[in-house]
């Protein structure tokens, strides 16, 4: 399994966006997204850089796996 990068809080909705989420809402620094079909809100803070611990617990909420993540990215 690849190392996951250091990414932005901007490039992880760009990659969640093209697998089918949409934005719903911002509560201050935090962007929700939700997926219709998976039925599943994922909610990420508005950083300028995630750590690898938060990314990893975004991609459990957006039931995804690191690969797919990587291949998207």
């Amino acid at each position: 399994m690849a190392k996951l990068p250091v990414v932005s809080a901007r490039e992880v909705i760009k990659v969640l966006r093209r697998l089918g989420f949409r934005i719903v809402r911002q509560t201050g620094g935090h962007i929700h997204l939700w997926h219709e079909e998976k039925r599943a809100l994922v909610t990420l803070p508005n950083h300028p850089e995630l750590v690898r611990g938060t990314l990893i617990a975004i991609l459990k909420q957006a039931r995804l796996s690191q690969e797919e993540f990587l291949k998207e990215l």
